[in-house]
C-alpha cells in the first residue's frame, strides 16, 4: 500500500480519547447512503460559484479580504472527519450527504476554518464526500476500516476527475487537507500527480494531521523551506514535551515541517514568528500564539497564548493544526504561488 498504513491511522487516532459505541460491524457496510452527483452544486461544501464558507476571513473588517474571482490557481481541499456522533442505523459507516445538520457542521467548522486559508491566493474546491465514521479508526476489522475509508476515496477520486474534467482548464493546482481527508489527498496524488503529466501543475501539497512518511511519495519530496514547490508538507501539532502514545511506532519516520519557518529540520521558530493564530470563534486573529520545533516527526508548540489559556489542558492540538498556524499559512500559500508563477513565466521566456 502506497499511501498511509493504516495501523498508522488507527495508533493515531486511539489518542483522540473518544470512547464509542462499536455496535455496528462489516455486515453493516452495504447500507451506503446514496452517492453525490458532482454536477450538483449542493455536493460541494467549497465551490468557486457559490457563497460558502470558504469565502469567509476572520479579524476585523477589511484585515483580511478573500480573491477567489482574481485567483490564477486552484486549491482542491478534502476535509477531515466530521462524522463523530452516534452512528446512524441506516448508513453507519459512511456520512449521508443529505445529513443537513451534519453538512453545517462541515460548513462552520473545517470549510470556514481551514479550506478558507486558501481564498486570497486559490480558488476553493472542497466536495463533500461519504466520509468513514470516526469509529473506523478504532475497529480492529481491518477490512471493515479499508473498505468504509474506500468507499469515502471514491468519492473524493470521482469529485476529483469531475473538477478536472469540468473546471480546471489546465490551472495549477494546490492539493490541500487534514486527518481523514489526508489519507484520501495522499491517495489522489499517487492516482492522478506522481509520475503524470499533471504532476508539474501541482504548486504543493498540505497534507496536515495525518503523519506521513518521509519517503512516502518516491518521485515527490517534501519541500524543504518557504518557497519550494511540486512538493508536499505535513504537520501534527502536540504540546511540548508530551509524546504522543505510540509514538516510536506511529511517528517513526514521519516527516515534520514547521508552519512558522517552513524548515524539516528542528530550528526553533519563536512565537515572534507567528503572524496569527485563529481561534475558533473565528472574530480574532491573535498574534504570536506559539512557537513551534520540529521534533522526531511531530510539531512542538507551547502551550498558545491567549485569553482564557489557562482552562486549555489537552496535549495534542489536532483541532488547531491549522488555526495555530492561521496567518502563516495564509502568507505562505501566497508566496508559493508566486514562486511558482514567476517559474513558469520564466520557464516560458
Amino acid at each position: 500500500m502506497k499511501y498511509i498504513h493504516l495501523i498508522i491511522i488507527y495508533l493515531v487516532f486511539s489518542q483522540l480519547g473518544f470512547s464509542q459505541k462499536k455496535e455496528f460491524t462489516a455486515q453493516d457496510l452495504d447500507k451506503l447512503p446514496p452517492a453525490p452527483d458532482y454536477s450538483a452544486f449542493s455536493y460541494w461544501a467549497a465551490h468557486p460559484n457559490t457563497v460558502d464558507a470558504a469565502d469567509l476571513v476572520p479579524g476585523k473588517p477589511g484585515q483580511l479580504s478573500q480573491n477567489q474571482e482574481n485567483a490564477l490557481v486552484d486549491v482542491f481541499f478534502v476535509h477531515p472527519t466530521i462524522y463523530t456522533d452516534d452512528q446512524n442505523s441506516e448508513h453507519p459507516w459512511n456520512a449521508n450527504l443529505a445529513d443537513s445538520i451534519l453538512n453545517k457542521k462541515v460548513d462552520d467548522g473545517t470549510i470556514k476554518n481551514q479550506a478558507g486559508i486558501f481564498n486570497e491566493s486559490a480558488r476553493v474546491y472542497a466536495p463533500r464526500y461519504r466520509q468513514a465514521h470516526l469509529n473506523v479508526f478504532f475497529t480492529a476489522d481491518k477490512n471493515l476500516k479499508q473498505t468504509a475509508l474506500n468507499y469515502a476515496y471514491d468519492d473524493v477520486r470521482s469529485a476529483f476527475a469531475y473538477y478536472l474534467q469540468h473546471w480546471n482548464n489546465g490551472r495549477k493546482i494546490i492539493i490541500a487537507s487534514h486527518s481523514q481527508g489526508t489519507l484520501h489527498a495522499a491517495r489522489l496524488l499517487e492516482d492522478f500527480f506522481i509520475g503524470e503529466k499533471l504532476q508539474h501543475s501541482l504548486v504543493a501539497a498540505y497534507l496536515i494531521g495525518m503523519p506521513i512518511k518521509a519517503d512516502q511519495f518516491a518521485e515527490l519530496p517534501p519541500c524543504e523551506d518557504a518557497l519550494q514547490t511540486e512538493c508536499w508538507i505535513s504537520w501534527n501539532t502536540f504540546r511540548k514535551g508530551h509524546y504522543p502514545e505510540s509514538f516510536a511506532i506511529t511517528y517513526d519516520n514521519a516527516l515534520s515541517t514547521n508552519p512558522l519557518n517552513w524548515t524539516i529540520d528542528d530550528t526553533y521558530a519563536p512565537r515572534e514568528e507567528n503572524r496569527g493564530g485563529v481561534l475558533r470563534n473565528f472574530e480574532k486573529i491573535v498574534p504570536r500564539v506559539n512557537g513551534a520545533q520540529n521534533y522526531k516527526g511531530v510539531l512542538w508548540v507551547e502551550k498558545p497564548h491567549f485569553l482564557g489559556r489557562i482552562f486549555l489542558r489537552t496535549k495534542r492540538y489536532h483541532i488547531a493544526d491549522y488555526n495555530l498556524f492561521y496567518m502563516n499559512i495564509r502568507s505562505n500559500v501566497k508566496d508559493r504561488v508566486g514562486q511558482f508563477l514567476l517559474g513558469m513565466a520564466t520557464n516560458d521566456d
